[in-house]
């Protein structure tokens, strides 16, 4: 891996505008409006409160006014009063209704870099000191994954000392591109190694790269989001990410999107090319050692090609509030009727407490 950082500190990225990537953001949130009418027996799975959410957004108040420069949506029904209405204490009300103890919270698309890398890095520490105190003043109730400007190298390996060293942050949240380069871009190297030095745990959040967004809009949601965090899996395992990072506990959300569909396939091709990139272990491999959480995935086919790819021990719960309710996670995971009682107790709650290092929740502490 290349070790001087300052030479690759800020590759520069094709990175799309503030407006297109925001207008993503508000298209995710009209996707999904109407999924926070819980059904009335969601909240009454389980009297105590023990789970814990590993796909929780937050959106504290620097975020949002530099995510809304320049930003005019116009998109009909797009309930961006969503974002404005969100509080901590709005995610703690759905919490307490469906039995969670803990979330693990994190900053959505469109991420904290916008081209600007004096911009991104006092973004990250904003949104990240919001997240801190947030756990502070609720000790128990929340953790963070925490934010950082990925194309900007030095800037983000000195965001994660500050998140993990002096908030003591829980891991770290990405995206699964940036621009024109996915995560297993060799620019981000660095970031990676030390986040193996580390022993981190790395949440994977996806968006619409550059590429493709664009090729039917209005489904750039519920088609490019799932893709893309197919194409960040396949980048980081061609790239060597994956190979040479063993210590690192990653998180895809959404189940991984559509890779547990497509990983025998990526798989096959890799292993039967004279001209692929050899690395110790197959794709097949390392993508079942890779942990997937729950949101958007709870329907029966989904989870049951997740379930073919991985066991119930690489399966944590999500819910993506404020855009879908936990009571609707907590309801369908049960629904599916595809986990055992001992496998339901791991989804919602083990699995976390034993990938998410320093995770405080229930007034005990984990790692």
């Amino acid at each position: 891996m290349p070790s001087d950082r300052n030479a690759i500190a800020a590759p520069p990225l094709a990175q799309p505008g503030r407006r297109r990537a925001l207008k993503g953001l508000a298209g995710y949130a009209s996707l999904c409006a109407g999924c926070l009418a819980l059904p009335g027996r969601a909240g009454a799975q389980g009297a105590a409160a023990h789970r814990i959410d590993t796909h929780h957004h937050i959106f504290p108040p620097a975020y949002l006014a530099a995510a809304r420069e320049g930003v005019v949506d116009s998109s009909p029904g797009a309930p961006t009063d969503m974002f404005d209405k969100w509080s901590p204490r709005k995610s703690l009300d759905d919490m307490d209704k469906q039995g969670v103890a803990t979330a693990i919270v994190s900053i959505s698309t469109p991420g904290v870099f916008f081209g600007d890398v004096a911009q991104g890095r006092r973004l990250a520490r904003e949104c990240n000191e919001y997240g801190a105190k947030m756990i502070a003043d609720h000790p128990g109730r929340f953790g963070m994954f925490a934010a950082v400007p990925l194309p900007d190298v030095e800037g983000s390996l000195r965001e994660i000392a500050y998140a993990l060293d002096e908030l003591k942050l829980n891991g770290v949240g990405l995206l699964t591109s940036y621009g024109d380069r996915w995560a297993g871009d060799p620019a981000f190297f660095p970031v990676f190694e030390e986040l193996n030095r580390r022993k981190a745990t790395v949440y994977f959040h996806p968006t619409a790269a550059n590429c493709c967004g664009s090729l039917v809009p209005e489904t750039k949601v519920s088609l490019e989001y799932p893709t893309d965090t197919t194409r960040c899996a396949a980048s980081l395992y061609i790239n060597g990410v994956l190979s040479r990072c063993p210590d690192i506990r990653f998180i895809l959300s959404h189940g991984g999107g559509s890779l547990p569909s497509f990983a025998s396939r990526i798989d096959a091709l890799f292993a039967g090319s004279p001209t692929a990139p050899r690395w110790p272990t197959r794709a097949m491999d390392e993508f079942r050692r890779l942990h997937y959480d729950t949101a958007a995935i709870l329907n029966p086919p989904a989870m049951a090609a997740l379930r073919q790819l991985v066991p119930a021990s690489q399966i944590l719960m999500g819910s993506d509030f404020p855009y879908r309710s936990a009571g609707r996670a907590v309801k369908e995971i049960r629904d599916l009727g595809m986990f055992t009682q001992t496998e339901l107790e791991a989804v919602e709650r083990g699995n976390a407490l034993r990938i998410v290092p320093g995770l405080a929740t229930a007034g005990q502490r984990a790692g």
